[in-house]
C-alpha cells in the first residue's frame, strides 16, 4: 500500500493548460474520487498518474518515490478502465492470468492469485468462459479482478461504471466500495456522476476547468461548499441560487423578502438546497408552483419566487397535492443558508 502525492501538477497540450497546478495527498488504503464536469480534465489528471500522460510541471509521489520518469509497469498501480479492454479470445481465467505470465511468475502462484481474486469477486464458476458470455457487471468484474491479482500499491478507476445500466451501476459501484474497504489499497476513482461520488468516496477531488475547487470528505463538501459551482454541481436537484444582499443580520432577496441570518453587508448569492427548505405558510420565501414531479418517496416544485423570474425547486418529503399557479411559503434554519461572494463565487463564512 502506498500514500500518494501530487505537488502543483499542471498539464499543457501545445500552448492550452488543461490543469492548472493541482496538489493534494491521497492517504494510504483511502479511495478519493475526482469528480467533475466532462472536459475538467479528471481523466488526464489519473492517467498522469498512471503514466499514460506526460507530466507539464510538478511532481508525482507514490509511496517513497518521485514517479514522474517511470514506465506505467514500474509505478506499481493497476488501472481498470471503463471499456473493460478484455481480450475477446481469452477465457476469464486466461484474461485475468495474462499480466503475471508477462512478469513470469511461476504457474502455481499465478493460479493461486487468480483462483483468489475469482472468490473474492464470485467469478469462480465463469473461469472458462469467454468475455462475450458475460453480462457487462461479470465483464467489469473481470476487469477489476485481473487488476487485483497484480496486488498493486494503487488502483485507478476510469469511469468504470459508465457503460452499465442504472441499476447495475448502483448494485457495481457497492462491490467496488466492499472490494476495496476489503483489500485496503489505495484507491483513485474517476467519475462525472456526483451521486457515485458521494457514495464512494472517502474524500473528493472536485475539478473545475482544470482546477481544484474543493477536496474533502462527502459530507463537506454537501454541508459546506467553498465556491458557487461546487455547491452546484454537488446534490441532486441541484441547489436554488439567488441574488441577494446583506442587510441588518438578513439576507434581503430580490423581491425584498427578508430572510434571517448572514452578517456583514454587500452583494451576495444565496444557496438554498431543495430538500432543506420547509413548508411554511409564512415562511418568506414565496414561490409560485409551475409544475410538480410525483417521486413516491418526495414531490418535487418547480416554480419561481414569487415577484421574479428566478426559478426554483423545493423538494418535499412524500405525495403531495399542490395545484399550478398556487404559491407557497418556506422558510429554512440558519445553518441551511449558503452565502457566496456575488463576484468571486467564494463561500463567505
Amino acid at each position: 500500500m502506498a500514500k500518494i502525492r501530487l505537488d502543483n501538477l499542471r498539464k499543457s497540450y501545445g500552448g492550452t493548460e488543461v490543469l492548472h497546478g493541482v496538489s493534494g495527498e491521497i492517504e494510504d488504503g483511502e479511495l478519493v474520487v475526482i469528480v467533475g464536469p466532462s472536459g475538467c480534465g479528471k481523466s488526464t489528471l489519473l492517467r498522469m498518474i498512471a503514466g499514460l500522460e506526460t507530466v507539464t510541471a510538478g511532481e508525482i509521489h507514490i509511496g517513497e518515490r518521485m514517479v514522474n520518469g517511470l514506465e506505467p509497469a514500474r509505478r506499481d498501480i493497476a488501472m481498470v478502465f471503463q471499456n473493460y479492454a478484455l481480450y475477446p479470445h481469452m477465457t476469464v481465467r486466461q484474461n485475468m492470468a495474462y499480466g503475471l505470465k508477462i512478469r513470469g511468475l511461476p504457474k502455481e502462484e499465478i493460479n493461486r492469485r487468480v483462483e483468489e481474486a475469482a472468490d473474492i469477486l464470485e467469478l469462480r464458476e465463469y473461469l472458462e468462459r469467454k468475455p462475450r458470455q458475460l453480462s457487462g457487471g461479470q465483464r467489469q468484474r473481470v476487469a477489476m479482478g485481473r487488476a487485483i491479482v497484480r496486488d498493486p500499491q494503487v488502483f485507478l478507476f476510469d469511469e468504470p461504471l459508465s457503460n452499465l445500466d442504472a441499476k447495475l451501476r448502483v448494485q457495481m459501484r457497492l462491490e467496488i466500495r466492499k472490494l476495496q474497504k476489503r483489500l485496503g489499497v489505495t484507491s483513485i476513482y474517476v467519475t462525472h456522476d456526483q451521486v457515485e461520488a458521494m457514495t464512494l468516496g472517502d474524500r473528493l477531488m472536485v475539478l473545475n476547468g482544470g482546477y481544484v475547487e474543493q477536496f474533502g470528505t462527502p459530507i463537506e463538501v454537501y454541508e459546506r461548499p467553498q465556491t458557487v459551482f461546487v455547491a452546484g454541481f454537488i446534490g441532486s436537484p441541484a441547489m436554488n441560487f439567488l441574488p441577494a444582499e446583506l442587510s441588518d443580520g438578513h439576507v434581503v432577496l430580490g423581491n425584498g423578502a427578508r430572510v434571517p441570518g448572514g452578517a456583514g453587508e454587500g452583494e451576495v448569492t444565496l444557496g438554498l438546497r431543495p430538500e432543506h427548505l420547509v413548508a411554511d405558510e409564512d415562511g418568506p420565501v414565496r414561490v409560485r408552483v409551475a409544475l410538480m414531479e410525483q417521486l413516491g418517496a418526495n414531490t418535487l416544485i418547480h416554480g419561481v419566487l414569487e415577484g421574479t423570474d428566478q426559478e426554483m425547486v423545493v423538494s418535499l418529503h412524500g405525495i403531495r397535492d399542490i395545484a399550478e399557479g398556487e404559491v407557497m411559503g418556506f422558510s429554512a434554519p440558519q445553518d441551511a443558508l449558503h452565502l457566496f461572494d456575488r463576484r468571486s463565487g467564494r463561500r463567505i463564512n
